[in-house]
């Protein structure tokens, strides 16, 4: 029985790898099952056995490629040696934005993934990989008087999709190389702007009252 796992999921792991290949090479359309079944040496009922066709091959492929990116943006923020959340977020969205140039994470994650996924199953993968991270960090330069407490959520949501978009603009770029040169710059000099030493402050519950 223990042979079988660990031959299905050798199985299931070679079909994600030849599948990322192939999608970040010739694009979801231009990928074919047939293509994947020749390169991966496998069964059409094997294929099948783990996914139930080509979009859930390719959501598989999403989610790995994800979990990559996420081990490297922590290990950029660890390698980093900062220990406050402007030098940790500085570092992670920078790696974010250098990984946004790479084929592999444009093609799939920028390009094709929005429009084969659906926005809110994108978003939602989205949200699994990178909020957390997101919401520790801000977390902590709450607890340091830099950001409202009140505020730690939605600001996370709003780091996320503004590392989105700016990784977005990098993967539709004819200069990848100068889009993420601006990019890393205008990350540092918003991230300055967001958590510059302040008193620790309460965010307001209702919007001031007209004049």
């Amino acid at each position: 029985m223990d042979r079988r796992l660990d031959r299905g999921q050798a199985t299931r792991q070679r079909l994600i790898e030849v599948a990322t290949e192939l999608f970040a090479d010739r694009g979801y359309e231009g990928t074919s099952i047939e293509a994947v079944l020749e390169r991966a040496g496998v069964s059409r009922g094997s294929l099948y056995h783990h996914f139930r066709g080509k979009d859930r091959l390719f959501e598989a492929v999403v989610e790995a490629v994800h979990a990559k990116v996420g081990e490297a943006t922590l290990a950029a923020a660890t390698a980093s040696g900062a220990t406050e959340a402007h030098g940790l977020l500085k570092a992670a969205e920078l790696a974010w934005i250098r990984l946004a140039g790479d084929a592999v994470v444009r093609r799939i994650l920028l390009i094709d993934a929005p429009t084969v996924l659906g926005w809110r199953r994108w978003r939602a993968i989205e949200e699994q990989y990178g909020l957390g991270m997101l919401k520790a960090v801000l977390q902590e330069a709450a607890d340091a008087g830099r950001v409202p407490a009140q505020l730690v959520e939605p600001f996370a949501h709003i780091l996320l999709a503004a590392g989105n978009e700016m990784a977005l603009v990098i993967a539709l770029a004819d200069d990848i190389a100068a889009a993420q040169n601006t990019a890393e710059i205008a990350v540092e000099e918003f991230l300055n702007r967001l958590l510059q030493p302040t008193e620790p402050r309460e965010a307001r519950s209702s919007p001031p009252a007209p004049a």
